[in-house]
């Protein structure tokens, strides 16, 4: 399969499309991952043009502004997305009742918290729905860690990681957002990341 992938990537990086309708015949248990952040509707409106009843999987961190839970509704709305949200087991007042505001990068513990409201979450959800494969929206101009990615992975256990819009820029993401006429929303906060192109963790482990 690896040097499948590799082909694959070297013919088709570029080209979402041809990403996603290639991913999808490689697995039964497809699913989306999505947090609601800027251009999200890009990667949203193109895996449900080619299966609209795909599971898309809301890792909600439970500290989105208003504004992207008000984006994310419209969202959901106009795409008829077939929602399947996983949060923390402790709601955000839950925890800042015991331990306060978001800790600081600095803090030592930050690390517990990202582990709390974003690794478990989504570690859950991996055990509860069972994946062959996962499309994210991640690009290479968020973070150096990203930049060194390539738009098709394969796991140890298996599952296919399709990141399909890894080499559009933002140009490329707002125009299609313009063609298709799809909300957008940048009044957004990430609390495991504090720095905007710090990565969060998440895809270093998968």
């Amino acid at each position: 399969m690896t040097s499948k992938l590799e082909e694959i990537n070297r013919a088709n990086a570029n080209d979402p499309k041809a990403l996603i309708e290639w991913a999808f015949g490689q697995g039964e248990r497809p699913i989306c991952t999505t947090n609601f952040r800027p251009f999200e509707a890009v990667i949203l409106h193109m895996v449900t043009q080619v299966r609209p009843d795909i599971p898309i999987v809301w890792m909600d961190s439970g500290y989105n502004t208003e504004a992207t839970y008000r984006c994310a509704d419209e969202i959901i709305t106009r795409l008829d997305l077939n929602i399947v949200s996983f949060l923390p087991r402790r709601t955000r007042a839950h925890r800042e009742a015991l331990e306060g505001p978001v800790p600081g990068i600095d803090d030592p513990r930050h690390a517990a918290f990202t582990q709390e409201v974003k690794i478990e979450p989504f570690e859950r959800a991996l055990a509860e729905m069972r994946p062959d494969v996962w499309f994210t929206a991640l690009r290479a101009e968020d973070t150096p860690e990203r930049a060194k990615m390539q738009p098709l992975s394969q796991s140890a256990d298996g599952l296919l990681k399709v990141a399909p819009l890894l080499h559009w820029s933002a140009k490329q993401m707002y125009e299609y957002l313009q063609a298709h006429d799809l909300p957008n929303n940048f009044d957004y906060f990430d609390p495991t990341k504090v720095e905007e192109k710090r990565e969060c963790g998440l895809h270093l482990q998968h």
